[in-house]
């Protein structure tokens, strides 16, 4: 599948924010046609720019119908990343994540069939098992739009993908807490058993590009990743950056409102329609019959940062922070 990507026109919704620049940046490796960025912030689309001059850019918003029906047509592959992340923001305004998660899902898939477009890939979140914030809940719903498509005859695939924490990622803890120790201010703990996955962007690329290559339509496919607290990443980041080491100041702020102990990826009843293998789960919709079933734990069993591979040595973490390059800008 990765060949088809040869001379094909390729869409990133939401394209400028940090997946969208490392997807795009792997699909170039490809020889595509075009590369189609779509956001609505001019100002991020001019800073990549400057990096790839030659993607067509198209100021428009998933929320409406014409300018992300006018984006698609003639795109053969679609990533959609388009939405709003943020816990707090979406907490404070639950219609405005259901207009661009939910809404904006269910317009671009339209415009998908309608184009004629031969795979969408969504991406979702961990925040979306189990919801218990309003990011989550339109997240969820994001799934079934996606998921549901593929009931109906068209030519288009579309499956999604789940994650949870992507390392240096904008707006993600390690650039807030290294920003932080930069301007010698102390860490925020939230809670020192708090677990959180721990996956670079280059493995967030290869879990979309897994789905892009091997849906059959409705799938759902996630990533094994290892996890650490959040105590133990503070701790090995103040010991990387601080000139203070390990006796960097930290602060605890106690969970925040929305906030999950631990990331669940799979949960007990997507286990028993489940594929598993060395990297991957794959996690069939109700409507389809799985194949044979790799995935023999217990009912009640789960995939969660507090039940993987658990990192604690200061030279594994330091391993995958390095591997993870520059984080982007916190603000």
């Amino acid at each position: 599948m990765t060949d088809a990507l040869r001379g094909s026109t390729v869409l990133i919704t939401g394209g400028t924010g940090s997946f969208g620049n490392r997807v795009a940046s792997y699909v170039m490796r490809f020889a595509p046609a075009q590369i189609r960025i779509l956001s609505r912030d001019e100002k991020k689309q001019w800073e990549m720019r400057q990096h790839y001059p030659d993607f067509r850019y198209l100021i428009g918003d998933v929320r409406d119908e014409e300018s992300i029906s006018d984006a698609v047509k003639g795109a053969d592959f679609v990533f959609h990343a388009a939405a709003l992340k943020q816990v707090p923001s979406c907490e404070m305004y639950p219609a405005e994540a259901v207009k661009t998660n939910v809404l904006g899902t269910l317009n671009l898939c339209t415009a998908a069939r309608s184009a004629g477009v031969r795979t969408v890939v969504a991406l979702s979140t961990d925040k979306a098992v189990k919801p218990i914030n309003a990011m989550g809940i339109s997240k969820a719903m994001m799934e079934k739009i996606v998921s549901a498509q593929n009931q109906f005859e068209n030519v288009t695939t579309f499956c999604s993908v789940r994650y949870g924490n992507v390392m240096g990622s904008r707006g993600s803890v390690i650039p807030l807490f290294v920003k932080l120790i930069g301007e010698n201010r102390p860490l925020p703990l939230t809670h020192p058993s708090m677990t959180r996955f721990m996956m670079t962007l280059d493995q967030s690329v290869d879990l979309v590009i897994h789905a892009l290559t091997t849906s059959k339509g409705g799938e759902i496919f996630v990533r094994k990743a290892p996890a650490c607290t959040v105590s133990t990443l503070a701790s090995v980041l103040a010991r990387k950056h601080s000139p203070h080491g390990q006796e960097h100041p930290t602060t605890d702020i106690g969970i925040r409102p929305g906030e999950k102990m631990h990331e669940v990826l799979v949960n007990e009843y997507e286990m028993l329609r489940a594929k598993e293998d060395d990297d991957f789960f794959v996690i069939y919709p109700e409507y389809v019959q799985a194949p044979i079933k790799t995935t023999n734990e217990a009912f009640g069993t789960e995939y969660t940062s507090e039940n993987t591979k658990r990192l604690t040595d200061y030279a594994d973490v330091e391993a995958l922070l390095n591997a993870m390059g520059p984080t982007e800008s916190y603000i």
